[in-house]
């Protein structure tokens, strides 16, 4: 038993050829880096920031962006060497089973669509909130009962079921589609952030920065905890290993340069946002364009605001990618029924796992409020984050051959930070969040040990051998 757990698939990026279900390559490193910004900027900055101000970190939030920017740095490089060696569809369920065994895989692929399918969700229900902010601008507000999940007083959240709705029939469209509306968008969002920092820089008090850190250092590092899901973006960027013209050399570049670029823009607009309000006023669900509003500057609110739309559409787009090839990974490694890696002739695209997919995130989206949904998406990030770290060493160690275009500097010490980086982070996290991850950890492994080992490709290799 221990030896069937512990059993990895061979570092190539199919176990056989099958030309008649392989994806399209067809993303270049600049396709990637904007793949990944528009990851990463949504969610975190528009929304978090506000709420990681005014409930963890005060004018700090600058430092916990800088403080989780770092962890994931060494992250990033882990993910960066892993890419570009083992590289396939699937980021750190991939890298796992290259390095840790199957079942391990099999644990972090389970946390992976854990991690993008919420991710997904929670940014519904703050898109939602934005385009009822600008709707009531112009006097035509959503009513509540079709704003708000029934836990919260409504019947069902429809625009936030409609927009993943769309995002699916985009998905599905084709991969080079998807990626040129997330560029058009990219700059539509960063426009936004470039306007809000120029309008905020010339109504600056500095006296808001004072008390600096009203929570502590624990507060700073209990805010890097909360706003960590605003990274997960460049993890998103390694699940298009198979899409990738040249993975061994575009996808450490989409990774690194899309997680440096945001870093530095979430410090300087958390700075500027804690620098023109008090952080006590930011915790509500948009806190940039609340900011400019109370500062009488609408018109200024109102670009930010068509910005942060843009923004969540980007960064649930690369989310619902990314479940969608995890899915098809795990899929067509038979530790999920063979129907996820079904491949469309035309589109070259998973169509009957996008679908699949998209029901169950409309669904959790229109029902389920938002802060139960983002309690649980941190843990599972992190985890995914410190198997990642772990593997790099593993696999030197297993396939010290391995040809390794890109490798992590500093070895071991940098996988080692960023695995030790991560956990301390993870302790930092409420114990109900804990408890979910586990249950979630538990129904994981039960379907593993009753669907998953017995019909993996692995599982099935090594019985034609022993016949």
């Amino acid at each position: 038993m221990l030896k069937q757990l512990l059993r990895t698939k061979p570092v190539v990026h199919d176990l056989v050829s099958d030309q008649l279900r392989s994806l399209h390559r067809c993303l270049k490193a600049s396709d990637l880096v904007l793949l990944g910004i528009g990851a990463i900027i949504g969610a975190g900055l528009f929304v978090l920031t506000g709420i990681a101000a005014a409930t963890q970190a005060g004018p700090g939030i600058t430092l916990s962006y800088i403080v989780a920017g770092v962890v994931c740095a060494f992250t990033a490089l882990c993910y960066a060497e892993l890419a570009a060696s083992v590289g396939g569809a699937g980021s750190a369920y991939g890298y796992a089973y290259a390095g840790l065994g199957e079942f391990l895989a099999w644990f972090i692929g389970w946390n992976l669509i854990l991690e993008y399918g919420l991710s997904a969700a929670t940014i519904a229900v703050g898109w939602a909130s934005y385009v009822n902010n600008v709707l009531e601008s112009i006097g035509a507000p959503i009513s509540r009962s079709l704003l708000t999940d029934p836990f919260s007083g409504g019947i069902i959240n429809l625009p936030a079921m409609l927009i993943i709705a769309v995002l699916a029939i985009l998905l599905c469209m084709g991969t080079k589609q998807s990626a040129k509306f997330n560029a058009a968008i990219v700059f539509i969002k960063l426009l936004a952030i470039a306007i809000f920092v120029s309008i905020a820089v010339f109504h600056l008090q500095p006296h808001y920065w004072t008390p600096f850190l009203p929570f502590g250092f624990k507060g700073v590092m209990g805010g890097a905890a909360f706003i960590l899901f605003s990274y997960i973006g460049f993890d998103a960027v390694s699940t298009a290993a198979e899409e990738s013209v040249n993975p061994q050399r575009d996808l450490p570049i989409g990774i690194i340069v899309s997680l440096v670029v945001c870093t530095l823009l979430y410090a300087l607009v958390a700075a500027c946002l804690t620098g023109i309000v008090s952080y006590t006023t930011l915790n509500v669900g948009s806190p940039v364009s609340q900011a400019l509003l109370s500062l009488k500057l609408n018109f200024g609110a109102a670009i930010v605001a068509a910005g942060a739309i843009a923004g969540l559409t980007t960064t649930m787009l690369v989310m619902y990618y990314g479940l969608t090839r995890v899915f098809y990974a795990i899929s067509k490694d038979g530790l999920l029924p063979g129907f996820f890696s079904r491949v469309n002739s035309k589109t070259h695209t998973p169509i009957p796992v996008i679908i699949c997919s998209g029901i169950i995130i409309m669904l959790a989206a229109g029902l389920i409020p938002i802060d139960a949904l983002a309690e649980i998406v941190n843990i599972g990030t992190l985890a995914a984050f410190v198997t990642v770290c772990i593997g790099v060493i593993i696999l030197r160690i297993r396939q010290p051959k391995l040809a390794r275009p890109f490798k992590v500097p500093f070895y071991p010490i940098t996988p080692l930070l960023g695995g030790l980086f991560c956990f301390y982070l993870m302790v930092h996290l409420h114990a109900v969040t804990w408890w979910r991850f586990l249950a979630w950890t538990l129904l994981g492994t039960l379907i593993y040990f009753f669907y998953g080992l017995r019909h993996s490709r692995l599982a099935k290799i090594s019985q034609e051998q022993k016949s």
